[in-house]
Order: structure tokens, then C-alpha cells, then sequence
């Protein structure tokens, strides 16, 4: 077993499997990719990891009464994610910003996750062909997923309290497999939390300008061969240290950090902003 103390759940034990997979290489690294990938750079408080994001949707599943298969899904489903999370979608031009989707089954073919569910009796076919419906959901519909980085988000960019998101999961259960609210007040409010959180925290103009010009200086390091595209699937410390290893590319994030030239930034009209997504949680 294993002790896993959540900022939301709280001390939550889990069966030995989670042991050996948070121990993993590749569920580690999750522990040094910043959620909300180059924001941190100008907003220090948004500074939490997709580990941390991972191991809540776990919990929650859990909580929910999915399997133990659908926990360990929950735990693996963003281990693809880039260094700086979806500024790899803005990199390699991934308009959906669904490029880690994309790798997922590489990337876990080329882990040493596969070994790990071996031990346990699962095998990787079960995680890759597996319907999730706790874990996953198309929008605008409810998902673990999406509740966790909806609250989790919204927590560390100051738009809600902690007991806010705490009393929020207490109205939650399985209804046909899924996610449902048992709560009108509280869809409308998640709804409406879902709405602030893109307007307020991942379109916002500094948020916007920091994920633009990391990508921009990630891109011309590609160009000058400076970078490689395989420096991406590293993590964010790694990446950056690489970034700032030249002149060029010091400055460059000295740059984002002091919000250079941010006012012509904003008049020149901003790049990069998340697609125009809704929330529909129905009770």
C-alpha cells in the first residue's frame, strides 16, 4: 500500500500497484511538468505539476467506486504530456492540442510502465483499449479528468477556496457509468467555475504571452538545431536548462520573466489562446 496526501481529498491509501507506478520513470517525470506550462514563468503561484493533477483524477475515480484498472488509467493518462504541457501542441502546431494523445501509445509502449503492470497481472492492451467513462468524457460532458484540472486549476489561480472545491466533490456520483452532480446549484456553479477558468486564467493576456513566447523560442532553438524535437519529451527543468544553456535563449527566458515588452505584445493582438471550450454539467 500506499499513503498519498491530496490538497483536495486528503490522506488516501492506495493498493501496492500505485506504489511501484509512482516510483516508475515515467510517472515521476509528471512531477516535474508544469500543468500549466510556461504561466509559472510569470505567475509563480500556478506552479503545480501533472503528477499532482494525475494522482487527484486517481483519487477521484476511486472515490467514484471505478476499478482499480480505471484508478491506474486515471494515474497514466497524461504521462505523454510534453515538457511545459501544451506548449508541445504549440510547437509542433497541434491545433486540438491533442498532441499527447496522439503519442500516448508510444510513449507507453517505450516506458517502463509495461513491465510494472506485468507484476500486477494487467497488461498494456487493457489501459490502451480501455473505456473509461469515470476517467474520460468528449465535451461538454463531465468527466474525472476535467473536474480535477477545472477545480485544481482554479484553486492555485486564486478563483476558489479549497473547501469550496472540497464541498463541490461531495455532491458527485455515478449515474449510467458516469460522472453526475446531485446538486443544481453546484453544476451551475462548476459550469460557470469551467467558464472563468478559460476566460480568466488560460486566455489571460500574461498567461497567453508567457505559453507564446516560450513556444517562439523553443521553435527558433528546433531551427538552430539548437534543441532537438526529442528535448520535448524531457521535462520542464531539463528543457529550460537546455534553453538558457545559450545566449540567445537565456535572455529569452529572462525575458518572459520580466514581461518584456508585454504592452506591444497585447496591442499586436495575442496568439495561442486555448479553443473556445463549455462546460454542460447537468444534475
Amino acid at each position: 500500500m500506499i499513503l498519498v496526501n491530496d490538497i483536495f481529498h486528503g490522506k488516501i491509501e492506495l493498493p501496492g500497484i500505485f506504489d511501484d507506478l509512482m516510483n516508475s520513470i515515467a510517472v515521476k517525470r509528471l512531477g516535474r511538468i508544469h500543468q500549466s506550462g510556461a504561466i509559472f514563468l510569470v505567475n509563480p503561484n500556478i506552479s503545480h505539476t501533472r503528477l499532482e493533477h494525475s494522482i487527484g483524477v486517481t483519487i477521484l475515480i476511486r472515490k467514484l467506486g471505478g476499478s482499480e484498472l480505471e484508478q491506474i488509467a486515471g494515474l497514466l493518462h497524461d504521462i505523454s504530456h510534453t515538457a511545459f504541457s501544451h506548449v508541445g501542441d504549440y510547437v509542433f502546431g497541434n491545433a486540438e492540442e491533442n498532441y499527447h494523445e496522439q503519442i500516448f501509445e508510444h510513449t507507453l509502449k517505450n516506458s517502463d510502465i509495461p513491465e510494472i503492470l506485468g507484476w500486477h497481472g494487467y497488461t498494456l492492451d487493457q489501459i490502451l483499449n480501455g473505456n473509461f467513462l469515470i476517467l474520460e468524457q468528449e465535451l461538454p460532458g463531465l468527466c474525472a479528468d476535467r473536474i480535477d484540472y477545472t477545480i485544481r486549476d482554479s484553486y492555485h489561480a486564486g478563483l476558489i477556496t479549497r473547501s469550496a472545491a472540497r464541498d463541490f466533490i461531495k455532491y458527485l456520483s455515478i449515474e449510467n457509468g458516469s460522472i453526475a452532480i446531485n446538486n443544481t446549484e453546484k453544476a451551475e456553479w462548476i459550469n460557470e467555475l469551467y467558464k472563468k477558468l478559460i476566460d480568466e486564467v488560460f486566455n489571460l493576456p500574461l498567461h497567453v504571452y508567457a505559453n507564446r513566447k516560450l513556444t517562439e523560442l523553443i521553435k527558433k532553438g528546433l531551427e538552430k538545431n539548437e534543441l532537438s524535437a526529442d528535448d520535448l519529451s524531457k521535462d520542464d527543468t531539463y528543457l529550460l536548462n537546455k534553453i538558457r544553456s545559450t545566449a540567445s535563449g537565456y535572455e529569452g527566458i529572462k525575458a518572459i520573466r520580466q514581461q518584456r515588452d508585454f504592452d506591444v505584445f497585447v496591442k499586436k493582438g495575442m496568439g495561442l489562446k486555448m479553443k473556445n471550450r463549455q462546460l454542460n454539467a447537468l444534475i
